[in-house]
């Protein structure tokens, strides 16, 4: 067995005997950019600090000659020859690009299932390629040609091999998407899918522990982001505060309970606030002081409508935390699809 330390963070992904390293950090939960896993695109390019490496053949124009005796490589290709090999992934100079978003991918929904009284999980599976993303991030849902305008919905779960995805729906009074779904988008129905959009995304860099806080639907992109720290094994501790109006709204409490068995650093709380009970009562802000008396050191998440956004990073603020650790995602009734820059996103391969 082989290792990576990634730099600066010194997390450790293990890696099998002629396995890449691309294949590892995968494996791991991690979401190194790549494009075509062949040596010819350059996305995965990453400067090895130290160890040997077997690179395999690549194109000069992907990785040249310059830059290998600069000791960078691909990951697509790279296979450690060394028990450890050191790579400088995660820096302020390296920062993870974001997938291009790509319209109309061909989707089946493979599953429904109530969460409550009104919020759906779907299931849906790709008939093409699995759609690229990093956890966080949501997609547009909608039938432009029957009237049903696209709606953003995060995914509630990190990417899986056969490109399965989860999207958690709460139904809207008058609202025309959510209903549609609620009522038309039984099991085997193709839709068309449009994504990944936001920048709701954890850095790979960060080693520190981890708040986040979601209300209602808004659990499903911290959900994603959960799944894939804990799946890589996450070392720092995991809470994850959930805010409900009643016990009837509370759900996903099994995965909860497994993830709390499994992984002795994750934390699952939750408040409710039109109902009492014996456990924590009342608003988030209100309780975060008597739950953490100094958050200058957590990387925060938050999620869930606009108004419960901006409050819970007013209180989290004043615990102490800094804004660039701070990521918020509010939900907006008729939210747009954010596209980053195109100095954020991967670049697709050159075509001869």
């Amino acid at each position: 067995m082989k290792h990576i330390r990634l730099h600066p963070s010194g997390h450790v992904v293990e890696c099998q005997e002629g396995s890449a390293v691309l294949e590892a950090l995968e494996a791991a939960g991690y979401a190194l950019p790549n494009n075509c896993r062949a040596g010819a695109c350059g996305e995965c390019k990453v400067k090895v600090l130290s160890g040997t490496f077997d690179q395999g053949f690549v194109l000069d124009m992907a990785l040249s000659q310059q830059e290998r005796h600069e000791g960078f490589g691909l990951m697509c290709m790279a296979k450690p020859i060394s028990d450890e090999i050191v790579i400088d992934w995660g820096t302020e100079d390296a920062q993870p690009k974001l997938f291009p978003p790509q319209e109309n991918q061909a989707f089946i929904v493979v599953d429904r299932q109530w969460r409550t009284a009104r919020i759906l999980e779907l299931r849906f599976r790709p008939l093409a390629k699995p759609m690229r993303y990093w956890p966080g991030q949501y997609v547009l849902l909608g039938d432009p040609a029957a009237g049903i305008p696209p709606r953003s919905y995060s995914i509630a779960n990190a990417p899986r091999p056969d490109g399965e995805i989860s999207l958690q729906i709460t139904r809207v009074d008058a609202g025309l998407t959510s209903t549609w779904v609620h009522e038309n988008l039984t099991v085997g129905r193709t839709v068309s899918l449009s994504g990944p959009y936001g920048t709701f995304i954890g850095d790979p860099s960060v080693d520190a522990p981890v708040l986040c806080i979601a209300a209602g639907s808004g659990l499903a992109p911290v959900l994603a982001l959960a799944d894939a720290a804990l799946r890589r094994g996450y070392s720092q501790p995991v809470t994850l505060l959930f805010s409900a109006r009643t016990t009837a709204d509370l759900y996903d409490s099994g995965l909860m309970a497994w993830w709390q068995a499994k992984h002795p650093g994750f934390r699952y709380l939750y408040t409710l606030t039109r109902e009492a009970h014996d456990g924590l009562c009342g608003r988030i802000p209100e309780i975060l002081p008597s739950l953490f008396k100094d958050l200058s050191e957590f990387c925060i998440f938050v999620a869930g409508s606009p108004e419960f956004v901006d409050d819970c990073v007013r209180a989290v603020k004043l615990l102490g935390a800094r804004a660039k650790m701070i990521h918020s995602e509010g939900y907006f009734r008729q939210q747009r699809p954010l596209v980053p820059p195109a100095s954020q996103m991967i670049s697709p391969p050159e075509r001869g």
